[in-house]
């Protein structure tokens, strides 16, 4: 039974990984500061959206607001093999897909101290799909990984220049892998030649906090500073294997009877410090400074329950927390239009020597800009752009029997294009 249970493991190992796939804290979600670079994002409150940064920025806000958002995210971001690469296939194709979005921010101003919030909006997640038979089938086919979170808001005025503000955020996860299976493993030379593949997919919700302070330095400075608490997910579900011809496989399958396999994972505790200086009445400077703990994203603990028995296993994938810093400016073109730019930098959650294929991490540059147009006295309408810059990513991955992964993904980029409209009532 102990065999069994280890070619199970082995052939399960790579699909337990895959939670990472959707390891990249998303700061765009089609809301004004997108174009920012999420410069100033705890301290400057324009509309309702300021919730997802700092809850304590709708007390700023007059009357009832309603923002209603929209971003797609898609990306440059292929495969070449190298010399030392060991597997045969093609190169994947590019594994990321047109991935869109929305958002919906309600603020409502109860009286001179109180106001209420709710936010219902996608900032974690993402989603990859290779070609069937590229080379590193054996490690990740397709993997997606999508958070959703529902956030009532309260903020209050404590004085007329500090406000605090807590918001219990619900998060709904949905997790999907495929990875292939080789119906030649154990089996050299015999005719099994097109390869199997094992299905995970599961849902579940998750629970946590967004809390904030944003302080009034002056009239022309505001502070802000946030805190968001890790939220666990644990998804739970019975692997679905397809295609599986080779005789011993199917005996380990059929023998471990499996019944459910756990992969519980935090979406990362965050920290965040913004200021927003009003120069004059034309130029706006902001700065941001983020710390997210992607260390305890890291590990995945994974377990497998069996008929004869419990068997568990531990994947590490070496994270490491990140520090993410930004700069930006407002420029008030006309008394109706405004001009956003931003540029923000985000160090690599991952060493490069522990990179891989299912999340293609790298530090990040990100090159944003966008417009805010005030269509009439109760309504505003914004248009954003960001480039994310990931530069070349080296990745080598090896098999327990010695077979390399080996290649890079040269010049990876990721576009965001979003936009939105704010109410005022």
């Amino acid at each position: 039974m102990r065999s069994t249970h280890s070619l199970l493991i082995l052939a399960l190992a790579g699909c337990s990984g895959q939670a990472l796939a959707g390891g990249i804290q998303l700061y765009e979600a089609g809301q004004e500061g997108a174009g920012l670079a999420n410069a100033g994002s705890a301290a400057q409150a324009t509309d309702p959206s300021v919730m997802m940064n700092n809850p304590a920025g709708i007390a700023a806000l007059k009357g009832t607001q309603v923002s209603l958002t929209g971003q797609a995210l898609f990306g440059g971001i292929k495969f070449d093999r190298d010399g030392n690469n060991d597997f045969s296939g093609n190169e994947g194709g590019n594994p990321l897909p047109f991935l869109p979005g929305t958002s919906l921010f309600i603020s409502h101003e109860v009286n001179d101290r109180a106001s209420i919030g709710f936010g219902m909006y996608g900032n974690f997640g993402l989603s990859v799909k290779y070609d069937d038979d590229w080379a590193g089938r054996y490690f990740t086919q397709e993997s997606t990984l999508i958070g959703i979170s529902l956030q009532p808001t309260f903020a209050y005025k404590i004085t007329d220049d500090l406000s605090m503000g807590i918001g219990p955020r619900l998060v709904y996860g949905y997790y999907y892998t495929k990875i292939a299976i080789d119906n030649n493993a154990l089996l050299p030379g015999t005719p099994f030649q097109q390869d199997g593949n094992v299905q995970y997919k599961d849902t579940d919700t998750g629970t946590g906090i967004n809390l904030g302070l944003r302080y009034q330095l002056d009239p022309r400075t505001t502070v802000g500073l946030a805190y968001t608490s890790k939220v666990k997910l644990e998804f739970k579900d019975s692997p679905s294997v397809h295609g599986i011809r080779n005789p011993l496989l199917n005996f380990a399958f059929s023998r471990a009877n499996v019944d459910d396999l756990e992969i519980d994972m935090n979406i990362p505790q965050t920290a965040t410090l913004s200021v927003a200086h009003q120069l004059n009445e034309q130029w706006t400077l902001l700065g941001s400074v983020d710390w997210q703990d992607w260390s305890d994203f890291a590990d995945i603990g994974v377990s497998v329950d069996t008929a004869g028995g419990d068997v568990s296993r531990s994947v590490n994938r070496k994270y490491q927390d990140t520090w993410h810093l930004s700069l930006g400016a407002q420029n008030q073109l006309t008394p109706k239009l405004r001009w956003n730019m931003g540029v923000g930098y985000d160090s690599s959650a991952v060493k490069d020597k522990d990179r891989t294929v299912d999340n293609p991490m790298a530090e990040a540059w990100r090159l944003a800009t966008g417009v805010s147009y005030k269509m009439t006295e109760d309504m505003d309408i914004n248009l954003n752009y960001t480039l994310v810059w990931l530069g070349d990513m080296d990745v080598e991955q090896t098999k327990r029997n010695g077979q390399s992964l080996s290649g890079s993904y040269p010049d990876a980029l990721l576009h965001i294009v979003g936009g939105g409209a704010t109410w005022r009532f």
